[in-house]
């Protein structure tokens, strides 16, 4: 039974840089303050009882941001699309996290101005009502291309008619994860680990996202510091739980303060022995991973993160520097990608990916089949497809390229790893193995 309670929907926008949701910072005024004081100190006030109290105001963030956006790549790919279509902008705000979130495209018109929408494209986004909006980041945007509907990564984040067609066996929540959440926002389903679920704002919403029902516009599902405090206290009073993912939407589109309030809490609790972040900001908003978040990341260890990569041409300078980043936090870093038609459904394409990415020190990890989300039957391939290119990978280029292949089974049966068969039989005491060249070798094996 879902223990998720209805409230009212909620706009897609990012999250509040308050850490403290429920809480207000408000700025203070020649009125309410001495004057020697207006310039540097604020106001905070309690919503609970109203009561104030003067705090220090932080340092400039605009000036801090403007010296760590000075430190990020900027790609020429980047830097031409940028004076093309966001010519106003200076590199100093490209590289600014807050306004890349600030600019992401959200509708028609601008994204109509960017890229040469095909007429299904368009008729998809002027049917969408609900959640999984259109929203990309103008850097994602400067990787897509504008006059090829068909490029791999602009049909993962442009929405088509195909999604609004329902096939056999799709569910807005297939892997029943509703019914496993024993308080908002957290599913308990293996013994030792639990999924946290900390927002549901994204930079940028992948068409194929196995959350699709609660990003974006969430409708029934909420997310603030009191669903916060609940999942908290779960996890203090469950010592079974050693491993914590902290996922969503995007937990990186957390502020530094929310994120780090977070991991605070969840560092204080002994049985805590692990935590993850799943994320897919390196490939959507590399800027965000600045110098002063991986300062305050690696205080938090052992931290472990789970990325999310879809095609090689993610794989940026933008991308590299932000992966790089994490890694000299000390941070390990493991990709995600989920199998797609159309996207990385072939043996060159996946291995490009996964060859990539050991270059830039994120370890392949798992390949998923791609969920029966509703609408998504246009991304799915047969799992033979899956088993062939794991044929492919193995082998045929180093062992750390080769992710686990699995489909997460639907109804809450968990991750299930898929292999090509390479056990062919016995003969005798010798069983008959196949190796990755189609070879079939004897290993002595008495019964």
């Amino acid at each position: 039974m879902s223990h998720l309670t209805i409230l009212t929907e909620q706009e897609d926008k990012p999250p509040s840089e308050d850490p403290y949701p429920n809480d207000r910072i408000r700025p203070a005024t020649n009125e309410n303050l001495p004057s020697r004081l207006a310039a540097s100190r604020a106001l905070f006030i309690s919503p609970t009882n109203g009561t104030a109290k003067e705090i220090l105001k932080k340092p400039s963030l605009p000036s801090q941001r403007k010296r760590e956006s000075r430190k990020f790549r900027l790609s020429p790919q980047t830097r031409a699309f940028r004076l093309r279509q966001f010519p106003n902008a200076s590199d100093d705000e490209w590289n600014d996290w807050h306004w890349q979130l600030r600019s992401r495209i959200r509708d028609i018109v601008t994204l109509s101005r960017i890229i040469e929408l095909t007429d299904d494209e368009r008729n998809a986004i002027e049917r969408h009502r609900g959640s999984l909006p259109v929203g990309i980041t103008p850097y994602y945007a400067s990787l897509l291309d504008p006059c090829d509907s068909a490029q791999p990564i602009r049909r993962t984040v442009v929405p088509v008619s195909n999604e609004y067609l329902h096939a056999p066996g799709e569910a807005d929540d297939p892997l029943n994860e509703d019914d496993d959440t024993p308080v908002p926002g957290l599913v308990h389903r293996y013994p030792d680990r639990v999924l946290f679920l900390v927002s549901g704002f994204c930079s940028t919403y992948c068409r194929y996202c196995t959350r699709s029902r609660m990003v974006g516009s969430q409708g029934e599902y909420r997310f603030d510091r009191n669903q916060w405090e609940k999942a908290l206290q779960y996890i203090e009073s469950t010592p079974a739980v050693r491993d914590v993912l902290l996922s969503g939407g995007d937990p990186l589109t957390l502020t530094d303060d929310s994120l780090e309030w977070l991991l605070q809490r969840l560092r204080r609790i002994p049985h805590v022995e692990m935590i993850r972040i799943g994320a897919k900001v390196p490939a959507v908003l590399p800027q965000r991973i600045t110098p002063a978040l991986t300062r305050m990341l690696k205080r938090y260890h052992p931290l472990w993160m789970s990325l999310h990569f879809a095609h090689p041409d993610e794989l940026t300078p933008e991308t590299a520097q932000a992966c790089e980043r994490l890694a000299d936090a000390g941070i390990p870093l493991g990709s995600q990608t989920v199998l797609m038609a159309g996207v990385n459904d072939n043996v060159e394409t996946m291995m490009r990916l996964m060859q990539g990415l050991l270059k830039i020190r994120v370890k392949p990890y798992y390949l998923y089949q791609c969920d029966p989300i509703t609408g998504s039957a246009h991304f799915r391939t047969p799992v033979q497809k899956g088993l062939e290119i794991i044929q492919g990978l193995r082998g045929h280029t180093t062992g750390y390229a080769v992710p686990h292949y699995v489909i997460d089974a639907p109804g809450g049966g968990g991750k299930i790893p898929l292999l090509p068969e390479t056990i062919v039989g016995r003969d005798g005491n010798d069983l008959l193995l196949k190796n990755y060249e189609g070879k079939i070798f004897r290993y002595p094996d008495p019964v």
